[in-house]
This record gives C-alpha cells, sequence and structure tokens, in this order.
C-alpha cells in the first residue's frame, strides 16, 4: 500500500499539441483532393486532375504526416538529458548558495 507506482504519461502536451497539428494538417490535405468530378456520369470533367487535386493536396497530406511522426518520435525528455528539465535540481542549486 505504501509502495504506489506513480504513472507517466507517454508523451507531453507539446507533443500532443504537434500531433494534433499534424492531423489538421492531414485533414485540410484531403479536403483539398475532394471534388473535380462530374455531375453527370456521361460527362468528363478534366477539373479531377487540376494542381490543386494532383500536386498540392498529396504533398499537404506527406507533409501532415511528416508532421504526425515528427510529434511522436520527439523525446519529450530531451530537454531532461540536457539538465534544464527537473526543477530539483534547480532548488538543490538555490539550496547551496
Amino acid at each position: 500500500m505504501g509502495n504506489e507506482i506513480k504513472t507517466k504519461f507517454l508523451f507531453e502536451k507539446e507533443n500532443y499539441k504537434i500531433l494534433l497539428i499534424g492531423i489538421a494538417v492531414i485533414t485540410i490535405g484531403f479536403i483539398l483532393m475532394a471534388g473535380g468530378g462530374s455531375d453527370d456520369p456521361t460527362k468528363w470533367s478534366d477539373a479531377i486532375f487540376n494542381f490543386r487535386r494532383i500536386r498540392l493536396a498529396p504533398t499537404v497530406v506527406l507533409i501532415g504526416f511528416g508532421i504526425t511522426i515528427y510529434a511522436i518520435l520527439k523525446d519529450p525528455e530531451a530537454k531532461a538529458k540536457k539538465g534544464e528539465r527537473f526543477p530539483e535540481d534547480s532548488e538543490i542549486k538555490n539550496f547551496k548558495k
């Protein structure tokens, strides 16, 4: 009972923010891909092959996936390894003064 295990989240708040930005960029890319079809199935519409749907939208989606991968791989303890993140260290330094 006295041995309580502290659970720690895998990601920090910053990781989740970056992840949500990546998901938003992916969503924008898919919205850019939408449309271009013809209402009449017997008529061909060249709008499906315009720059926005063929080049821009897939690029935006890939950038969104890149942002999402970065959010997943970003080490939340990178600052801790540099010694900038633990307030206990600064308290110890202040205590010694």
